[in-house]
């Protein structure tokens, strides 16, 4: 057991941990060679203790971090901690270590003080590229993992003396893009490094013991607020379910089916009837099941508790091996980690739209939306890969409507601008704009999707599409009506293609890509949204 704390000191120590987590993500992105981290922000930051609870965390992307409250407890499990030393920064992307998906690559730095481990930094950034059958590693036909790109075992790419070569090259070759990877590498390594040195200073202001019990008093107050905020819910059970539009493999939707049982102070998630694991990429692990859970409930239910070890301990999984939640190692993941875990989210809405009327939104553009394109740079030949992400409409709400353009729940990416698409890849951007019509009705409506356009100026460019919300349409919620779906056309006009959620091809130059993204669902019965609502949807296009 800890020595009690002061309150003042741990205060001051608790915000000087989510400081050094912020400052990690910085870091990261200014430091970064690709732009899906310089200028999307797809990364993330976090800090646990020595036995790899989660203590700290940026404010990132909520997938990322659910996931990473396991990553470094099954890295301890691969990797004894006797083993680990100060200066070694271990790399690893294996969804079955605490992961997600193979782009989504984490680095580690374990933290010591006066020779004993106190902590470990780690942070995660998508990789524009991992190799695999296509560039950017989005596999949309594959049938096992090995075609998603190179799978990184625990690995220590740094130590004290510095950055190992042998083993970084190694890696290094067998992916697209190499210089922007490097740098990538590096940029994870640095900070990593700050968070060393920031604990560090905590180390010499504090002493060891005394952040060990801040860390347990962490752990132990965001518990006691999870459980409060818990016994302030309803017993009792609830079913939800939502669907995937399909797996890119077989043309046929899945389902996500959630059974929630409130009892006291915990929660229980019973995901047994979802789907078993498809044959296709949108498969995932028991930690994207767990990271969904914990978003959702922080949402709707415990907002402001600060989320770590302690918060998560009321909160209880269930999963069956071999189905989409949990599938065998071999199976693709790659949208899973962005597909299928909103999936989990919109089902867990679903079901407590009845408990919580007042907290539940409609559905949105619970999808990446994600378009990657791949082209030879004219110079050299070296890939370049443009990966990209697209939101849409906010659902409804009981007390307003929903945004446009914008996105939601798991993911926290932003768009790359326009001027650094055009200054680093070959395409230029004819088109980005609110779709009309495109929200769900209601007594509060949607919020409108969008519109942007990609015209092709290099001579030959890969496309490839992993996304959901394109057959499923976005949910209304308590009378209110669907949004439109999402769409992609290739060449707009009396050729147009209609292109696949889960889809590649090969472009030429002067082609035309244009993704139309989906609204948000409505809240309550359109009959009673009021006349002047109706005059001001008509003035700013939502009609």
């Amino acid at each position: 057991m800890s020595r009690p704390v002061h309150p003042v000191t741990l205060e001051v120590v608790r915000n000087a941990l989510y400081a050094i987590a912020e400052e990690m993500s910085v870091i990261l992105m200014r430091s970064a060679r690709s732009p899906l981290l310089k200028e999307a922000g797809d990364l993330s930051s976090a800090l646990t203790d020595a036995g790899g609870r989660l203590i700290a965390q940026g404010r990132d992307i909520p997938i990322h971090l659910g996931v990473m409250a396991f990553t470094v407890k099954e890295l301890l499990k691969r990797v004894p901690a006797e083993r680990l030393q100060e200066g070694d920064v271990w790399y690893l992307n294996l969804p079955e270590v605490g992961g997600n998906h193979l782009p989504d690559v984490k680095a580690i730095r374990p933290v010591f003080a006066g020779g004993r481990l106190l902590a470990f930094a780690i942070n995660l950034a998508h990789w524009a590229d991992i190799g695999g059958a296509v560039p950017g590693s989005y596999v949309p036909w594959a049938t096992e993992c090995y075609q998603e790109g190179v799978r990184i075992s625990p690995v220590r790419l740094f130590s004290a003396a510095g950055p190992d070569r042998e083993k970084l090259d190694f890696l290094l070759s067998n992916i697209r893009g190499r210089d922007e990877r490097e740098g990538d590498v590096f940029a994870q390594y640095a900070a990593n490094d700050v968070a060393a040195r920031r604990l560090g200073e905590l180390v010499s202001r504090y002493g060891a013991d005394t952040l060990e019990a801040c860390f347990d008093a962490l752990h132990a107050a965001s518990e006691a607020q999870m459980r409060a905020a818990l016994r302030a819910l309803p017993d009792g059970v609830w079913e939800g379910e939502d669907w995937l539009d399909d797996d890119g493999v077989d043309a046929r939707p899945l389902r996500v089916s959630v059974r929630v049982l409130i009892k006291g102070d915990e929660a229980t998630f019973d995901f047994t009837n979802t789907a078993p694991q498809a044959r296709g990429p949108v498969n995932t692990t028991s930690f994207i099941a767990c990271s969904a859970v914990y978003y959702a409930m922080k949402a709707l239910v415990a907002p402001e508790v600060p989320p770590n070890d302690g918060c998560y301990r009321p909160l209880h999984v269930v999963v069956r091996r071999g189905s989409l939640l949990d599938a065998d190692p071999d199976r693709p993941v790659v949208g899973g980690n962005h597909e299928t875990s909103q999936r989990v989210v919109d089902a867990i809405f679903k079901a407590l739209a009845e408990a919580l009327p007042e907290r539940v939104t409609a559905s949105g553009p619970t999808t990446s939306g994600v378009l990657i394109f791949g082209a030879r740079a004219p110079a050299d030949g070296r890939w370049t890969i443009l990966y990209e992400v697209h939101g849409g409409g906010e659902g409804a709400n009981a007390a307003r409507d929903g945004a446009s353009a914008i996105r939601v729940h798991m993911s926290n990416v932003m768009n790359t601008p326009t001027e650094v698409i055009e200054a680093e890849y070959p395409f230029r951007i004819e088109e980005h704009s609110l779709r009309p019509g495109s929200a769900g009705d209601g007594t509060h409506r949607g919020g409108l999707g969008f519109r942007r356009a990609y015209r092709v100026l290099a001579p030959e460019v890969t496309l490839t599409s992993m996304l959901d919300r394109r057959v499923v349409p976005p949910w209304g919620v308590a009378g209110g009506q669907d949004a439109l779906p999402f769409r992609i056309t290739i060449n707009p006009g009396p050729h147009a293609r209609d292109f696949g959620s889960k889809a590649t091809t090969t472009l030429r130059q002067g082609d035309l890509v244009l993704i139309e993204t989906c609204g948000g669902g409505g809240w309550g019965p359109p009959a009673r949204r009021t006349a002047e609502a109706r005059e001001q949807d008509r003035r700013e296009g939502y009609v």
